[in-house]
């Protein structure tokens, strides 16, 4: 199967989830959660995650997830990331029990396809102080692709997935990659050497990647697609008749993550980052750095 028929595939089974102007949503991906070892790229930027999405639940925001939250490539068991993380699992709880989560897979969490790994993992977990297991995540449910339709323009729709269907190896042949990382790469990580399977660390890949997304929306009459994957932002002109490809980024980009709002009907690609007070003292500050610009004048 192609990369196209595997975006065609994702985007017909894709649940669709209806919203108007007046609703917010933060998209983050690729957060790479991880246990707190030296190869654990989400620990540096974990505090910067936990501020921000305290920011967006505070401020009514519904969360959506585009792949590889958590890192079960180089983790075994998903328990030794909850504890590493467990502040930001007890956050997103809130926002599950305010049906405000939605969760895409990618090909670092791809076992979540699987809806008896999911329960097994994700539905409760053990707490310490009482001595028993307690709801987590109960019957959540993850996706390969969502699609927004917005009923205040047209019913206009944003196509979301992780991407990696766009990337061969990480979709066909995600266990070989998941093999080669846990053996080879994990190891290799604590002393520098990149991973050559991830295409956010190898341009050649990057760009075969975007390349595909791009001719699959240009094949669906130009199509709103917001993916991760390749932790490079990308943010299309609405007036230089661009694809209109969108990525959010990544949770893992030195001292800080990006990721894409949407909101009263617009969206903006957005950075949250440590900056340093007049007096010295240290600030978690979000910073807009494209658009915001309107979803109508995105025209098919």
């Amino acid at each position: 199967m192609s990369s196209q028929n595997r975006l065609n595939k994702a985007y017909k089974a894709a649940q669709r989830i209806s919203f108007t102007n007046d609703d917010k949503f933060i998209l983050f991906s690729d957060c790479h959660r991880g246990d707190s070892s030296f190869a654990d790229d989400f620990a540096n930027n974990r505090n910067i995650y936990f501020h921000a999405l305290n920011h967006y639940y505070k401020e009514d925001f519904s969360y959506i997830e585009l792949g590889d939250g958590d890192e079960l490539w180089e983790n075994i068991f998903f328990k030794d990331i909850f504890e590493a993380n467990k502040n930001v699992y007890l956050l997103l709880q809130q926002f599950f029990n305010t049906k405000r989560l939605h969760m895409i897979y990618g090909n670092h969490d791809m076992v979540y396809r699987n809806e008896n790994i999911i329960k097994k993992n994700l539905s409760h977990y053990f707490d310490q102080r009482k001595g028993e297991k307690v709801p987590l995540f109960p019957n959540i449910k993850y996706h390969e692709a969502l699609v927004l339709i917005n009923k205040d323009n047209h019913n206009q729709e944003l196509f979301l997935t992780h991407g990696h269907q766009a990337d061969f190896m990480n979709y066909v042949g995600w266990k070989i990659n998941r093999f080669l990382v846990r053996v080879l790469w994990k190891p290799l990580q604590v002393w520098g050497i990149k991973d050559p399977t991830s295409p956010a660390k190898n341009y050649i890949e990057l760009i075969k990647v975007e390349e595909n997304i791009k001719e699959w929306i240009a094949n669906n009459n130009n199509k709103i697609t917001i993916t991760g994957h390749t932790h490079r932002p990308r943010f299309p002109s609405p007036i230089e008749n661009a694809l209109h490809y969108f990525n959010d980024g990544s949770c893992v980009h030195p001292r800080s993550i990006t990721g894409i709002e949407i909101v009263n009907g617009t969206i903006a690609l957005i950075k949250w980052f440590i900056d340093t007070k007049e007096d010295g003292t240290l600030q978690i500050v979000k910073e807009v750095l494209e658009g915001p610009c309107r979803l109508e004048d995105y025209k098919s």
